[in-house]
């Protein structure tokens, strides 16, 4: 497995911004540039949150509106390794915005480690989904072992606070969620992730603490998949097993694990274009966004190509959604920092090709 490093040359200065600790209160954050000091022509589009570092960003519209559930970065201390130990989040903000231009209002923190009775660290990138006339915010966090498992909090708010229930989603592993809600109302989750995010340890839904801390697959072996599976019909747990997504070539074949620039690593989303299911997912330690096409929200998932090249920092993690018929990706990078853990979140526009597959992105002029 390549060793974790950035691909990206950080800009020669870091940009500046005065970084607040968290608020407990609704207030506007600026769009624009305010707290960028230094010249920004080299990105694709500009921070939407400056005041505090923001990432993983899982977008929605809900009641008209749209709502940003992200990742909350901290400074924590913490060495940087491969196991993400420096991503050390403890709490949750959530955004929205009243049209992708607009000014984004920052509704405070709607829930914190600490208010979780069985977690332990690390709470990383999230997402939402609204059903019974509820909000799910779904969450990866470490249980007291050390574990990550995918937990549930509730809330009547799209913006919270959310209450977490009491145990983790039952069968849950690894990172990441992400939930889809087809047209027949059916959810589903995809989730996982490799390295820090434990997906290489879980075999026959049993987790080896001292399973590898990278890739356990070898070169020439299908690359180890994503996770699927469906929602419960109260959206608090599973119905039905947990499945590989499967992504192949065009001529059926699974993608392997050298296949760096092809294969999943972390960052699942799901989007529904044309009758289509879209399951699009970061490379990881190679930095693409890529997609693959279905007819089931199960799969399998015919490989497309690199639908966004490497953002300027370690991660890519994005969600897509569409807004008044155009769609839009919502994304991160180290702009601000220029630090691989403390990231910004960004939106721009994404377009489908009109042979299905997706226009390419530059996030880095």
């Amino acid at each position: 497995m390549k060793k974790q490093v950035n691909k990206i040359l950080f800009i020669s200065a870091a940009l500046v911004v005065s970084l607040a600790g968290c608020q407990n209160s609704t207030k506007v954050v600026s769009t624009q540039n305010s707290g960028l000091t230094k010249d920004t022509s080299k990105f694709l589009s500009q921070p939407l949150v400056t005041d505090i570092y923001t990432a993983d960003p899982s977008a929605h519209v809900f009641n008209g509106k749209i709502y940003i559930y992200p990742s909350h970065d901290i400074d924590a201390g913490i060495p940087e390794n491969d196991n993400g130990d420096h991503f050390d989040m403890r709490d949750y903000h959530i955004f929205s915005m009243d049209s992708i231009k607009g000014k984004v209002t920052d509704h405070g923190v709607a829930l914190s480690v600490k208010d979780i009775p069985w977690a332990g660290r690390q709470l990383w990138a999230p997402d939402a989904a609204f059903k019974n006339g509820t909000y799910y915010l779904y969450f990866p966090v470490k249980d007291k072992k050390d574990v990550f498992r995918m937990g549930v909090a509730l809330s009547k708010s799209p913006s919270g606070p959310f209450k977490a229930e009491a145990k983790p989603i039952e069968g849950s592993f690894s990172i990441d969620p992400a939930v889809f809600t087809d047209d027949d109302g059916v959810s589903y989750m995809y989730f996982g992730g490799i390295w820090g995010g434990q997906l290489q340890r879980w075999k026959d839904g049993q987790y080896d603490a001292n399973g590898s801390k990278t890739d356990s697959q070898k070169e020439d072996e299908p690359a180890l998949s994503a996770k699927v599976a469906k929602m419960s019909a109260d959206m608090l747990g599973f119905d039905g097993a947990v499945k590989d997504v499967q992504i192949v070539t065009k001529e059926g074949k699974l993608l392997l694990t050298k296949d760096h620039d092809r294969r999943f690593f972390e960052g699942s989303w799901m989007h529904k274009y044309k009758g289509q299911y879209y399951f699009t997912y970061s490379t990881g330690d190679t930095h693409y966004l890529a997609s693959a096409i279905g007819h089931s929200p199960m799969g399998p998932f015919v490989y497309q190509g690199t639908f966004m090249n490497p953002v300027q920092g370690w991660t890519s993690h994005h969600s897509i959604l569409e807004v008044n018929k155009k769609w839009y990706i919502f994304y991160h990078d180290t702009q601000i920092s220029n630090k691989t853990h403390l990231r910004n979140i960004k939106v721009t526009e994404l377009v489908h090709n009109d042979d299905g597959t997706i226009k390419l992105i530059e996030p880095i002029k």
